[in-house]
């Protein structure tokens, strides 16, 4: 089975958006478009539910139940229970909060592991924990080719660490990392292990029982949908964290994160992810089966476009002597965002590539200690593209 790009297309309004006409956008990594099912849910709710959810009168009770919809839903399709699943303004203010949660839990002289692959997002919030006196590890990635070794993970580990906290693929480097053998390495050490997805859950949501990960985060704006992030908080340790929001919810596993009120109509909206989903299923396999089997078919199914994109991309650019490209030249082995350092800078490049339609991004990109670990200059920074299966070329 293959993806039906054009049935795919037809569930995005930019591509028959007129001033989009003739660009090729190639900067998913900093967000996606929105596809049409999260559109009409959020039109909808700010024309029909824009009131207090949860109240008995109907406007509200259903603006209540569009947002108990998105989060049961989104829940099932990574194979969590539904309270695990939390809403936030953005993976980094989420990242923040449970920053703050194990700042509480761990005592001075315990251990947490980052590395030097992240966003910032997941690495500088664990890292502030050093002025409580917590040990901060850092595993570092190889810097020819910005890989993490297991073994120098092996080599962090001890009694004293209580959090591994590492990238699902990072988004300049761009290497898909086995997860559930670091996961597995973590809890063989006593450890819990938090996982950023952001740069992932574009190319298919994760299974987190299946990668064993005790938090998994990432970025709604990165999955066609609304500017919000999810974080799932497996129960054990959401229970033993100290709750961060109002005292009276600490009881409610999925309020115990979320110290601000939520977005009720991007919530709401998120709904639409799963709807996009499960369309795409639907199209390509026909009757609808278990939501876990749906979500891993639709997972292969862009995968498997995306990598045979991909490929020709990577031996073009491994064979100019011009550019670096940064992580993995087998598209199988990564995720289809791809940073090159180029002689000068990346912003002017971008620059350039924008004069030819194509939208890309230059700079840092917010991984400022990958790109040192690798011996590039952040000031000068690369340029960036993401390939996925929706954003191609549209009117050209």
């Amino acid at each position: 089975m293959q993806l039906d790009i054009d049935y795919v297309r037809r569930q995005f309004p930019a591509f028959d958006e007129p001033s989009l006409a003739g660009q090729a956008f190639f900067e998913n990594a900093g967000g996606s478009y929105t596809c049409k099912p999260v559109i009409d849910r959020l039109t909808r709710f700010y024309h029909q539910r824009k009131v207090q959810p949860y109240a008995p009168y109907e406007a509200s009770r259903l603006g209540g139940e569009e947002m108990d919809e998105a989060r049961a839903r989104l829940a099932a399709m990574m194979g969590g229970e539904t309270d695990e699943l939390s809403f936030g303004p953005s993976t980094t203010q989420n990242t923040y909060v449970l920053a703050q949660a194990f700042g509480q839990w761990m005592a001075a002289g315990e251990a947490i592991i980052v590395t030097n692959q992240d966003h910032e997002a997941n690495t500088g919030p664990w890292r502030r924990l050093a002025e409580r006196g917590i040990e901060v590890r850092e595993w570092r990635i190889d810097p020819e080719t910005g890989h993490l070794d297991l073994a120098d993970l092996a080599n962090l580990l001890d009694e004293n660490v209580r959090l591994v906290c590492f990238p699902h693929c990072s988004n300049v480097v761009g290497e898909i990392n086995p997860v559930a053998e670091i996961t597995a390495m973590a809890h063989a050490a006593g450890a819990f292990a938090c996982v950023d997805g952001v740069s992932y859950a574009p190319h298919g949501l994760a299974n987190v029982a299946d990668i064993g990960a005790d938090i998994y985060l990432f970025s709604n704006y990165k999955t066609y949908g609304p500017h919000q992030g999810i974080m799932v908080i497996r129960r054990a340790i959401g229970a033993m964290l100290p709750n961060q929001g109002h005292y009276f919810n600490a009881g409610c596993l999925y309020k115990r994160f979320t110290p601000a009120g939520p977005d009720h109509a991007q919530i709401a909206a998120c709904a639409g992810m799963a709807d996009y989903f499960d369309g795409l299923y639907a199209h390509h396999y026909g009757a609808q089966v278990d939501v876990i089997t749906q979500a891993r078919a639709v997972h292969d199914l862009m995968r498997d476009h995306e990598t045979r994109l991909l490929q020709p991309v990577l031996d073009y650019l491994s064979a100019k002597n011009s550019v670096r490209l940064l992580g993995p030249r087998e598209a199988e082995a990564r995720a289809p965002t791809v940073a090159m350092a180029i002689t000068g800078s990346g912003e002017t490049a971008a620059v350039q590539l924008a004069e030819r339609g194509i939208m890309a991004g230059g700079g840092d990109f917010y991984a400022v200690r990958a790109l040192q670990g690798m011996g590039i200059d952040p000031d000068q920074g690369g340029v960036a593209s993401e390939f996925r299966p929706l954003h191609q070329p549209s009117g050209s």
